[in-house]
This record gives C-alpha cells, sequence and structure tokens, in this order.
C-alpha cells in the first residue's frame, strides 16, 4: 500500500481538522509516495521505539505523540529529536503522528468505552458544526455507585494500571465520571461545571489536586502513559481491520517510569 492512501485512510478516521491549533500531527518525516509492507505503532517516538521499529524492518512508524512538536532550525545528531529522525531518514522510515485530532475522535471514546461510561457527553468542547459536536474527554455516569477508593481500583483493573494516585475521601461515593487520557489540568472547570464526582486523567499537580477537591471534585489521576497507553492496541484493531494486507507489529508496553 502507498504511504499516500494509508494516510488517507487515518485522516478519514481522525481529521487533522480536529487537532488543537498548537498541535503537530499527520506526516512528520518521510516520503509521501513511500511503498508501506510493515507498520509499527507506538505512543512515542522514543529512541527505544525508534529502534524496534528499525528491528522489525517497519516502513512506517506511527505515534500518538508527536517527536517534532515545536519549532527546529536543524536535523542533527547533537539532539535527542534531530538524533531520531536522522535514524529514521537513514533506515527509510517514514513518521506519522495522531495526536489531538486523535485525542478528540478517537481516544476520547475508546477510555469512555473501557469504562462502561452511560449517557455520555462530550467534556470539553473544540468542535461544533450543525452535523456534529466533537471535544476532548467525556463524561457519563459509571456503572454503579462506588466509592473513589473501588473506583480506583476499577480504573487499575480497566487499564492495566500498578498504581495510581487519588485525591479526595476514598470513601466518598462517586457515580459519575470525567475521563480526559493525558493531562487533564485544563479540563477541571468543565468536569465542575458539568457536574462530575470524578475526573480519571493524568499529570494532575499538587495544587491543582488539593484545589479541585476543595471545589468539589475528586481526582483519579492514572497518569498520562496509563490512560494513553489505549492508542496502541486501538490502531493496531484499525489496520487489521481495515487494512489487513499490512502488518502491525507494536512497541512494548513499558511505562516510561518506574514506582519503587
Amino acid at each position: 500500500m502507498q504511504l499516500t492512501e494509508l494516510m488517507a485512510q487515518l485522516e478519514e478516521l481522525a481529521p487533522a481538522r480536529f487537532a488543537m491549533e498548537y498541535d503537530n500531527v499527520g506526516l512528520l518525516c518521510g516520503r509521501k509516495e513511500r511503498e508501506v509492507r510493515r507498520v509499527f505503532i507506538a505512543l512515542d517516538a522514543t529512541d527505544e521505539a525508534v529502534d524496534e521499529a528499525i528491528r522489525a524492518g517497519a516502513d512506517l512508524l506511527l505515534t500518538h505523540h508527536p517527536l517534532i512538536f515545536h519549532g527546529i532550525k536543524r536535523v542533527t545528531e547533537d539532539d535527542v529529536i534531530g538524533r531520531r529522525l536522522v535514524r529514521l531518514i537513514e533506515n527509510d522510515i517514514s513518521y506519522f503522528a495522531m495526536h489531538t485530532n486523535f485525542d478528540v475522535m478517537g481516544m476520547a471514546d475508546a477510555a469512555a468505552d473501557e469504562l462502561d461510561l452511560t449517557d455520555r457527553q462530550v467534556l470539553e468542547v473544540t468542535w461544533e458544526d450543525e452535523l456534529s459536536t466533537e471535544g476532548i474527554g467525556r463524561i457519563g455516569g459509571l456503572p454503579r455507585e462506588m466509592s473513589l477508593r473501588q473506583c480506583a481500583e476499577y480504573v487499575k483493573s480497566v487499564f492495566g494500571i500498578d498504581a495510581l494516585r487519588i485525591f479526595g475521601d476514598p470513601e466518598k461515593p462517586v457515580r459519575k465520571a470525567a475521563v480526559c487520557p493525558g493531562s487533564g489540568r485544563s479540563v477541571i472547570g468543565e468536569a465542575l461545571e458539568k457536574q462530575a464526582d470524578v475526573l480519571i486523567t493524568g499529570d494532575i499537580d499538587h495544587h491543582t489536586g488539593i484545589d479541585a477537591v476543595a471545589a468539589g471534585l475528586t481526582i483519579i489521576d492514572a497518569g498520562h502513559y496509563g490512560l494513553e497507553k489505549l492508542f496502541i492496541p486501538y490502531m493496531q484493531a484499525v489496520f487489521l481491520r481495515q487494512m489487513p494486507s499490512l502488518e502491525v507489529i507494536c512497541a512494548t508496553d513499558r511505562a516510561p517510569f518506574l514506582t519503587v
């Protein structure tokens, strides 16, 4: 399959127009006319992911987070971003990123599906027209009322997470949940406005957490990686369903940190 054809399929799944203005999505490195037979999927284009893609003989590296996020003036081996780009180019591996466009058009509902949320709505609206309302995160009802502690255990089980953090009384009952994979500090206002009992997200700092609790919102911080790693099996399923002629290889499920 030619890369242009593959890109059209990915664009149909998560159109670039749904990405935030600050974002950098799409083809970030490589040749559009490249013939693609093997795809390597990872959350981030880390050194390890690039090495795995090279060893696998991949023609395309697909990630959620873009390797090139801010402007760069040179591509050399003198910095980590340049070093990874050089290795991709040397090995003729094209590189495509699906970030906030996928957050809006895939990640939010996928996370809500995992939690089995009912009567769900968009948490933070970022796109609205006569046909649809789209945005970051989802809010809806948990399968049953549970304590914050029980909800945390539920999140650990559903997303395959070893450890997480909670802000709030562990015995407080929760029923209405907001979920925002990645960094959810910016959606706390929306979660409060929509009367969520708990926000399930990542990257919540000390002061943000205690202030959210004071405002009436409990938080389960499952980590940035903990929730967003679902990008990998989600996209693997897309390829198997829509582009079965391609071989798909997934990065090793490995958190970028250790809890000791």
